[in-house]
């Protein structure tokens, strides 16, 4: 089966529903994903609840109406069959309702998000092609390449004008002491949450005819270069996209806010802004700059624990994974990042490979997890978990052996 004929069987059953639930991962991902199938949804006349969730139990699911999970379902191997899962990770569901790139043999980690995935089951309902600059998050958000199917999408919605390229700053703000201050992608030290580090790097960038960007990042790379990460720093000027159809339309931004209000228990608000109502972005940027103060807050305190060089305990699961992304992409690592936060009896994990290291998280992750009593998974690169905390030893043990192995 192709990619276009499972997503036109996914299409096709969600056509035959009058309502369906949908349930979309809290991530920049799952939101983009789940809001580009509602959007379709309701230019087709169907009925629909969405919600964002860090992850739902096959129990969970509501038995009254039809079942759709967005960026979530495809590590469930207990799902009912007549579910609808459109996704990337790491395939378990054995359903026939099931879109995913890694059944077509496309790398689920690099080549598409389950947004772009969400994207062309869109296309088989309708004409959707606005809808492709809604991918870009999928694609910023995950850290995925612009290569084969993504590329697609891409090329697709720059020839229909829908993105626009460009090259700039991908910080995120409302201005730019903002954007230096809310930093985490890259997170750079001695510049993120320092309003006065952040006053003097402008300052000292100044000119004649007003702030010199290249001072300006030349400054902040000698700041940061001793303790962030080349592939880091790399990330403050790049590639830029200009989204014209979406109420925010630099794409780093809506990224930004959208995986910010989703892990911050605001997902209505990110799903929000991504079906195009503009009413509600002050507050999304509140909770935007909110989220990342408390990543930085807490990056400035994790350390190494006893288990290893390269395993870290946080106070708050919610930052679990925005740590770890940050500390395998802008700390020297040379082995996989975990992090993990206990919340009562349950303990959040969190797993990344840094650039260069070989490593299958996923299947290990996901093994470790159901041997601690918990449930997991995810992508090559990245993975998560939740266990109960009295597995936790048993579990670093197993993580160590297991990359030994």
């Amino acid at each position: 089966m192709s990619l276009e004929e499972a997503a036109e069987t996914v299409a096709d059953q969600i056509r035959r529903q009058h309502y369906v639930d949908v349930y979309a991962h809290n991530d920049a991902d799952g939101i983009a994903a789940g809001a580009i199938l509602c959007q379709a949804m309701l230019r087709s006349g169907i009925q629909f609840r969405l919600r964002v969730c860090a992850g739902i139990p096959s129990a969970g699911l509501s038995r009254d109406a039809a079942s759709l999970l967005c960026d979530l379902g495809s590590g469930m191997e207990d799902l009912p069959p007549e579910t609808m899962v459109v996704d990337h990770h790491l395939p378990l569901f054995g359903g026939q309702f099931h879109a995913n790139p890694r059944l077509e043999k496309i790398d689920g980690d690099r080549e598409l998000s389950a947004a772009g995935m969400a994207y062309i089951v869109a296309q088989e309902m309708g004409d959707n092609r606005d809808l492709a600059g809604l991918v870009m998050p999928g694609i910023i958000g995950d850290g995925q390449a612009f290569a084969g199917r993504n590329l697609e999408i891409f090329n697709e919605g720059v020839a229909n004008g829908i993105i626009v390229p460009d090259r700039g700053m991908t910080l995120a703000g409302r201005d730019m002491a903002e954007k230096w201050l809310l930093a985490t992608c890259p997170y750079l030290e001695g510049i993120s949450g320092d309003d006065s580090a952040v006053a003097d790097l402008l300052t000292g960038a100044q000119g004649a005819d007003g702030l010199q960007l290249s001072m300006l990042l030349s400054l902040a790379v000698l700041k940061s270069a001793p303790q962030t990460s080349a592939e880091g720093l790399a990330l403050l000027y790049r590639d830029t996209l200009h989204l014209q159809r979406e109420v925010i339309e630099d794409a780093h931004a809506l990224t930004a806010l959208i995986d910010a209000c989703g892990k911050s228990g605001h997902g209505d608000l990110g799903v929000a802004i991504c079906l195009r109502s503009s009413t509600e972005i002050g507050e999304a940027w509140e909770i935007t700059r909110q989220h990342h103060l408390g990543v930085i807050g807490v990056l400035k305190t994790a350390h190494p624990t006893n288990e290893g060089n390269a395993v870290y305990e946080i106070q708050d699961a919610t930052f679990a994974g925005d740590i770890a992304d940050v500390l395998a992409r802008d700390r020297p690592h040379q082995a996989p990042v975990l992090v993990y936060a206990r919340s009562g009896d349950a303990c959040r994990i969190s797993a990344r490979s840094p650039l260069g290291v070989t490593a299958d998280l996923g299947p290990l992750v996901r093994d470790l997890a159901a041997a601690c009593g918990g449930n997991g998974g995810g992508h090559h690169t990245r993975a998560g978990a939740s266990i109960p905390c009295d597995q936790l030893g048993a579990f670093v043990k197993g993580w160590q052996e297991g990359l030994a192995a």
